[in-house]
């Protein structure tokens, strides 16, 4: 009579536990889950006033929102979430289009290359570029070149 208790307590302690929570020694690898258009200073220094609709959609990508209110408005967004630390990032840009469907101004937190400025100015949020003071032949200021981390600094001095 007392076996049957003595297993029926067993069974159930060993039910509690493995329903606690064990400490995480080790934790599980979590994923970068990264959503929208990936929209980089690059494809914005692209973007001269009166390219048509095909021409942005061929730089930045196809619009995450179209609406049928604002036809003359396309919105991209970009949501990066980080596995390890959880920290999310995020880039918002609208681009505004003329009747003609010419690219007349760019708006958002994606900073611009503008003629006469030295440097990028990375934490610009929502700002508006106005792209008729750029000049049409190419000729804006680019960004500095991002600064190379130690592998590539190693591989800079053996040759690569």
């Amino acid at each position: 009579m007392i076996l049957p208790r003595v297993a029926v307590t067993a069974v159930a302690l060993s039910t509690l536990l493995a329903c606690s929570s064990v400490p995480r020694i080790v934790k599980e690898y979590r994923i970068d889950v990264q959503q929208g258009n990936v929209l980089t200073q690059e494809m914005v220094a692209q973007l001269r006033p009166g390219l048509s609709r095909d021409q942005v959609r061929f730089i930045l990508g196809t619009p995450l929102l179209m609406d049928m209110f604002h036809a003359s408005r396309w919105d991209y967004f970009y949501s990066l979430q980080k596995g390890r630390s959880g920290e999310i990032e995020t880039r918002r840009l609208s681009v505004f289009f003329d009747a003609e469907g010419k690219l007349t101004r760019v708006s958002g937190d994606v900073a611009a290359a503008e003629p006469g400025v030295a440097e990028f100015v990375a934490d610009a949020r929502n700002r508006e570029i106005d792209l008729g003071s750029l000049p049409d032949d190419g000729s804006a200021v680019m960004p500095p070149p991002d600064e190379k981390g130690f592998f590539g600094r190693m591989m800079e001095t053996v040759g690569f």
